[in-house]
């Protein structure tokens, strides 16, 4: 079976899921009788947590339940997806989730979520119409209010910068010659060959190669997908922008001099290319919640925090962050609406924002417009975080359904950077026909 043949039937059989999970849904509007309905000044609540991060979610609804005396029966759930795919059958959503922006379109496309009208939350016009933005479905209504947004910047060794007598990166170019400094020459002193330049997570495994290359895609000046208007789409992973992007990555990162990426990135996901903090790796593109981690290791006196390095069209990097979703059941608008509003106000906000106990921060660049984060942090790096989000920074297309999109990026991607001697103009346009039958799949297809 060929490549485009799986990634066709892989298509379909999402297809099939989503319209088994629209139908099991459609009674959800009625509301139900479990346990998380039953009392009306109850919420049920999921976010996807660790027990770390559900610590900081503890103290955020403990004080919403204070202020309001509406409760929340609060459930952290790893297995978030497979977990509400499940209640779905059973005719039974959660009350509110919060979950990743990139999935509002994937939820929509079940029937999941109730719209919302921004006006309806108060210190709603307290967000940005960019943030709003990504709220956006198909059909122009809003199916989440925003609570959480980030955006990639490049994490450096400063220390060997400073052993090197080199400065942070600000274009591919150095980026790429302080890679190769860093593999050469002995940054860490221990007279040893044994350091790389840049940590990279390019797996196909969940979208991983295509997450963490889109920062360069959009550097790059290309994009995956682009609207059409009137809510269509068409692909855009042939455009020469994108065989440039591409090829730079293949032939510099993936298939150049050994050592540049970590050894096994093209297997590697973020839980395994732990290469920064274990301190054999000098630079990292990746989110600001691992600030709080990479401060414990390699030691927040090693590395600093930089915008992201430009490329052709510039310095965007990829923005992303967390939604609050109200799930597509009646009866608890009132309460919903209050722990939205609380959740975006400057008391929750602050909240959700701070470290107890060393445990994870649940919202990293404030949505409520009022609030810096590096003065709630009383932390300078954060500044280069929030500014990268509000001027450098794009996000995957959130009102289509994303998966299968990112999906097929990822798997085309690393196949590219697996098999250097590829032709990357042909491949790339391999994707483009099959993301054209993602767009098709869901109608979406100009």
């Amino acid at each position: 079976m060929s490549m485009g043949e799986r990634r066709r039937r892989r298509r379909l059989a999402a297809a099939a899921t989503v319209g088994g999970l629209m139908f099991a849904t459609a009674a959800c509007g009625s509301g139900s009788d479990s346990a998380g309905s039953s009392d009306p000044n109850t919420l049920e609540v999921w976010t996807r947590s660790n027990p770390d991060s559900a610590a900081t979610y503890d103290r955020v609804f403990a004080a919403f339940t204070r202020k309001t005396g509406i409760k929340i029966d609060y459930q952290p759930v790893v297995n978030f997806d497979q977990q509400l795919q499940s209640r779905a059958s059973t005719k039974d959503l959660p009350d509110v989730m919060i979950n990743d922006t990139a999935l509002m379109g994937s939820y929509q496309s079940q029937g999941l979520l109730k719209p919302i009208d921004p006006a309806s939350i108060a210190g709603g016009d307290q967000i940005t119409p960019k943030s709003w933005s990504s709220t956006v479905g198909v059909d122009g209504k809003h199916y989440g209010i925003p609570y959480s947004r980030q955006a990639q910047t490049l994490m450096i060794r400063k220390d060997w910068l400073r052993k090197l007598g080199l400065k942070a990166p600000t274009t591919w170019q150095e980026m790429l010659s302080v890679a190769k400094a860093f593999v050469t020459r002995d940054p860490d002193g221990d007279g040893k060959a044994d350091t790389y330049g840049i940590v990279a997570p390019a797996s196909a495994q969940n979208g991983y190669a295509a997450w963490w290359g889109a920062s360069f895609l959009w550097q790059g000046g290309a994009q995956i997908i682009q609207s059409a208007g009137n809510g269509k789409y068409t692909p855009a992973m042939d455009s020469a922008a994108a065989v440039h992007a591409v090829t730079w990555m293949k032939d510099n990162l993936f298939c150049g001099e050994k050592g540049v990426v970590q050894p096994g990135a093209i297997t590697a996901v973020t839980g395994t290319a732990t290469n920064f903090q274990d301190g054999n790796a000098g630079m990292y593109m990746t989110g600001p919640y691992n600030i709080t981690t990479f401060d414990a290791t390699p030691g927040k006196d090693t590395y600093e925090v930089v915008p992201a390095p430009a490329g052709p069209a510039g310095g965007d990097a990829l923005a992303d962050g967390e939604d609050v979703y109200l799930g597509a059941k009646t009866g608890k608008d009132r309460q919903e609406r209050a722990l939205a509003a609380f959740l975006i106000s400057t008391e929750g906000q602050k909240i959700a924002m701070t470290s107890v106990d060393g445990h994870q921060p649940v919202v990293r660049i404030p949505v409520n417009s009022t609030l810096d984060a590096a003065k709630v942090r009383n932390d300078v790096r954060w500044s280069v975080v929030q500014k990268a989000y509000e001027d450098a920074s794009e996000q995957f297309p959130n009102a289509p359904d994303f998966a299968p999109i990112k999906q097929d990026t990822a798997d085309s991607l690393n196949s590219i950077f697996t098999y250097c001697g590829g032709d990357v103009r042909s491949r790339l346009k391999e994707l483009n026909d099959t993301l054209a039958g993602d767009l098709k799949d869901q109608d979406l297809l100009k």
